[in-house]
């Protein structure tokens, strides 16, 4: 997974990208106030990076999520940053994936 957006995580933090939130809902436009409360809101994304102590709690026989997985985080977890490349991140912790979306989910 190649990680463009300028942070590294540090020690249990992980790095999220969320999945983009729609512009509009059918024929209605969303004002930006709202894609804003949705874009916070939402808990699908793709993992892009973890730190070095990530997942350490999880034991050695636990199935660790690893950057380009899809992954649920909490809602509202985490902090919200823009990228170097323009894309808002998540950085948060590694207790806040919650699961791992399993191919062809929505």
């Amino acid at each position: 997974m190649n990680n463009e957006s300028g942070f590294a995580p540090f020690d249990t933090r992980v790095l999220v990208l969320p999945d983009q939130v729609a512009d509009k809902i059918g024929s209605i436009i969303l004002p930006e106030a709202k894609k804003e409360r949705e874009a916070w809101a939402m808990t699908k994304g793709t993992l892009i990076a973890v730190g070095s102590n990530a997942f350490i709690e999880w034991g050695d026989a636990a199935d660790k999520p690893m950057p380009g997985d899809r992954v649920i985080i909490a809602q509202y977890a985490g902090k919200q940053h823009e990228g170097d490349d323009g894309k808002q991140y998540r950085i948060c912790n590694d207790k806040d994936i919650l699961a791992g979306l399993v191919e062809g989910a929505s």
